[in-house]
């Protein structure tokens, strides 16, 4: 007999909807785009052929339509890691557990998952309006500390990177996990890429000091640094490690693909990105169908 799951550990709305992302089952595609700003859900959207369903809670928004033939779901997830283990756990839990007996389906469905943000580079040759896909996610966030991930992280790169940057033991633990290469190859074959690292915040966590005195004022430095077997951190952002690592625990396949909007070493910022940052959610769109 399959073991139930309490209304405690997956709680659920009071029309039988998953609780946050207030989604039921059929209201959600095979191909999930996400987005950190709920604005852009309606970006994306504006260019499906429909739209079937529009949900919201919160800061979480979902349109769910067809583009082209292929139905796709884009869904707002705010910002920072902490929001995606909401996401990615109640995504996860939409397409897989049975929400009326609460038990786990017989059949394992797997989502593309296609993260769409802006980000910051951590390396001079990459210029503001480029397009960045994350090979891997680098978390240094701390969320996947909460999970039993020993089987998806990439050890070598993780303590190479502790012994490089001589990283400090009250900070979280690193961790190191793939991007699709399904998706790789079919929505970021002629981008850039490289390994995405993802910050626990915006200001100091990302090396930004404001008023607040840092306490590791070097930190950015040695990541930008930090290289092992031709790899090197391209850009620093806020979701992708734990889009990866639990898409990777759960069965899922992601990719985040970034807009460059500023550049961490030389300084230069792209200000008004609205016509680069809508041609690249047409080309993800577009590289769907194939």
């Amino acid at each position: 007999m399959k073991k139930e799951i309490l209304s405690s550990e997956l709680p659920l709305a009071s029309d039988g909807a998953i609780y946050h992302l207030n989604l039921h089952p059929e209201e959600l595609a095979d191909n999930v785009i996400l987005v950190g700003d709920p604005g852009r859900v309606n970006l994306v959207s504006s260019m499906f052929d429909n739209i079937e369903v529009e949900k919201q809670n919160r800061e979480i928004i979902t349109h769910t339509g067809n583009y082209k033939g292929k139905r796709i779901s884009v869904i707002s997830t705010g910002m920072g890691t902490d929001n995606i283990d909401i996401v990615l756990t109640e995504l996860d839990a939409v397409a897989n557990i049975n929400l009326k007996n609460r038990t786990e389906n017989d059949i394992h469905k797997t989502l593309n998952i296609v993260r769409i943000g802006t980000s910051g580079a951590l390396q001079s040759d990459i210029e503001v309006g480029d397009y960045v896909a994350s090979s891997w996610g680098f978390g240094i966030d701390g969320v996947l500390q909460f999970y039993d991930y020993k089987n998806i992280s990439n050890d070598e790169v993780v303590n190479a990177f502790i012994e490089q940057t001589n990283w400090n033991i009250r900070l979280p633990h690193p961790y190191c996990t793939p991007a699709s290469s399904f998706l790789l190859n079919k929505i970021a074959f002629d981008m850039r890429q490289g390994i995405t690292i993802s910050a626990p915040g915006f200001f100091g966590p990302q090396g930004r000091q404001v008023r607040a005195k840092l306490m590791f004022p070097e930190l950015n430095r040695k990541i930008e640094d930090f290289e092992y077997q031709d790899l090197k951190i391209s850009n620093m952002e806020m979701e992708c490690s734990a889009i990866y690592g639990l898409s990777n625990i759960l069965g899922h396949e992601p990719l985040t693909v970034c807009l460059i909007i500023a550049n961490r070493v030389t300084g230069k910022f792209l200000d008004g990105y609205h016509e680069e940052m809508k041609n690249l959610c047409k080309t993800v769109l577009d590289r769907f169908l194939y």
